[in-house]
């Protein structure tokens, strides 16, 4: 993978509470640095990321937790 593809590269410290991200845009490297005050990441394993997945994942959701199910509404009148 080039850097320069536009993918976003992930990094966890060891205590999974500190991820980096890095990515280049047209003007040079970005690097995004996050740091959990409590708690930890949760790691998906060496798979590639959809963005959405990326995110949910920065906000603390555990993405292998369980399979979306199908949810029955009704409507009210």
């Amino acid at each position: 993978m080039s850097p320069l593809s536009g993918s976003v590269f992930v990094f966890f410290n060891r205590g999974r509470d500190k991820v980096k991200l890095l990515w280049w845009d047209r003007h040079g490297f970005w690097l995004a640095y996050k740091r959990l005050e409590r708690g930890h990441f949760r790691r998906p394993g060496h798979k590639q990321l959809e963005l959405a997945e990326l995110w949910l994942l920065l906000e603390g959701v555990e993405l292998s937790a369980r399979k979306p199910r199908a949810v029955r509404c009704e409507r009210v009148a």
